[in-house]
Formats: structure tokens, C-alpha cells, sequence
């Protein structure tokens, strides 16, 4: 899953392609069975070659699935490959047990590095837990976007440096839901590190909805797993805090947000999405952390 990137092809490295972007609609297949059909997600990452994406392609064509999103990424200076597909199928037609066979022949055939497939209406939902700060409007969008569906995943904890009143709309939500809130106040000398490692040792990953610390490179090695940054602001551009402060200042016309991998450099993490919010869009928030699962 951390392999998301702009369309390239590998027979013309300096061009860049995009494959046709089509709505997520269950309608390309047929309607009247419209509730066996599921959506599943592709992620592969192997030594480059021709024919990649043909087979690809093929998998699943195969067995009566239709792509509706492909993201291919072939850098200049390495022979490697990276894909992300979205597709639908018949789940009749497609069990996920034999998607796991075709996948996995696919992955020898092509001596793959990493290959995952997720169909979140089959799969275990991804256990997560949300850092946030004192501002809420990016904690509360994920929040709503999870209670709305759009978003694949089992909340486990929201944990904050900053107390909340009881009475909030926020706390009465999360108690709604039967979701934890810790509050765990840092300062510059304790970052509280050590508890928050205890509380989010059975998460699948992290997501930093605005929090306004830095984590040390000790707890990103001791969790040994993904933690995901929203960032307002579209980097490498504007890193650190007030991006769009720093964008505003730099004149900047157009702003926007991205998700990407925490590392132990500031805001340097490999990007997973990107986007420029739009008048009645829906939240960058949700949109960018989607990609993910």
C-alpha cells in the first residue's frame, strides 16, 4: 500500500501518462446483480519489465472484473515497477480465496517484491488510531467520513496533547461511538512517546489528524509500522508548521493538501496523495486517506 504515484510509462520515462479516470460506480457491471459486486484494490511492486500491465490487466479481466483505476510509476533511474489498481467483480463469479491464487501466480511470474490485494467489504477492517491536536476540523472530517462509510477502518483511540471539555460535540460523538479519548499533555522535555506506544501497540497504523509534535525516530522504529500525515499544504513545498501561512507569504495562488509517510525528517516522508480542494469537494481529510486502504 505505500506505493501511490503519478502515471509513468516505462517505455517513455519522461512523459507522463494517466490512464482514464472513471467514477467508482458499481452501474459498468450489471445492475441486477449489483449487490454481489465488491470493489478490491491492487497494490504490486516488482523488478520492471514488458507485459507488466498487460497481465495485470488480464488477472482480472479473466474473471470478469473491470478496472476503473490504475496508477503506474516507473522511475528513470531504477529498473522497478509499481502499480495500484482499483477494480469491481462479481463475487460469485470471483472468490476471494481464488483472487489470492491469481494474484499471488501473478506476483512468482513476475518475482514481485510486494503484492496486496484488499476488497474492504470482504477483508478485516484496518485497526487505527487518531493523533490530534488542539484544532479539530481535521480530526472531526475523518471522523464524520468514518461514520459516513467512506472510510474502510475500526477507529481504535483518538489520542490528543490537548483536553477537551465534556460537554463537546466532540466528546459526545467519540463516547457515541464508544471510542476512546486520551489526553496526554507533552511538553518540550516529555513528548509522552512511551504512552502513546503502549496504547496503540494492537493498531494496523497512524494517522496524524493536525498534530502539532514531532515524533521521534525511536517511536517510528518501536511501533515498526505506517503512521500517515495529513499535511495542508502540497509538499515538498511548505513544510513545518502555518503552511499556508507560508504559502500566502510566498504568493502562492493555489494550495492544497497531501498525505504522506512519517519519517524521522520533518514533513520528508514518501506522498501518497495529493489533491486541491474544490468547491463541493469533500474533504481533503477523507479523500487522501482513502487511497491508502
Amino acid at each position: 500500500m505505500s506505493f501511490l504515484r503519478k502515471v509513468v510509462s516505462s517505455s517513455f520515462p519522461a512523459q507522463v501518462l494517466t490512464f482514464s479516470k472513471r467514477p467508482f460506480k458499481v452501474k459498468s457491471l450489471d445492475e441486477s446483480t449489483s449487490s454481489s459486486v465488491s470493489h478490491g484494490i491492487h497494490v504490486f511492486h516488482c523488478p520492471d519489465e514488458v507485459g507488466i500491465v498487460a497481465k495485470l490487466s488480464e488477472c482480472i479481466a479473466s474473471r470478469g472484473g473491470n478496472i476503473l483505476n490504475a496508477d503506474v510509476f516507473v522511475p528513470e533511474d531504477k529498473n522497478v515497477f509499481y502499480s495500484r489498481s482499483e477494480f469491481i467483480f462479481h463475487r460469485a463469479k470471483w472468490s476471494r480465496v481464488q483472487m489470492d491464487e491469481d494474484f499471488l501466480k501473478l506476483s512468482r511470474m513476475f518475482n514481485a517484491i510486494n503484492s496486496v490485494v484488499r476488497v474492504p467489504d470482504l477483508d478485516p477492517r484496518h485497526k487505527i488510531a487518531i493523533l490530534a491536536s488542539k484544532q479539530d476540523h481535521c480530526l472531526v472530517d475523518l471522523l464524520h467520513g468514518w461514520q459516513d462509510g467512506r472510510l474502510p477502518i475500526q477507529i481504535a483511540s483518538v489520542i490528543s496533547n490537548h483536553d477537551r471539555a465534556p460537554n463537546t460535540h466532540l466528546i459526545l460523538f467519540l463516547e457515541r461511538h464508544g471510542i476512546p479519548y486520551h489526553c496526554l499533555r507533552t511538553t518540550p522535555e516529555d513528548k509522552r512517546e512511551k504512552e502513546i506506544l503502549d496504547l496503540v501497540q494492537d493498531t494496523d497504523f497512524l494517522v496524524l489528524a493536525r498534530y502539532m509534535q514531532v515524533l521521534s525516530g525511536n517511536f517510528l522504529k518501536s511501533y515498526g509500522k505506517d503512521v500517515i500525515n495529513i499535511h495542508h499544504g502540497l509538499l515538498p513545498s511548505f513544510k513545518g508548521g502555518h503552511p499556508a501561512k507560508q504559502a500566502f507569504d510566498a504568493g502562492v495562488k493555489l494550495i492544497g493538501a497531501t498525505s504522506h509517510f512519517v519519517t524521522e525528517e520533518l514533513d520528508e516522508g514518501p506522498i501518497i496523495e495529493q489533491m486541491v480542494p474544490y468547491f463541493g469537494n469533500v474533504n481533503s481529510s477523507i479523500s487522501i486517506l482513502v487511497r491508502y486502504n
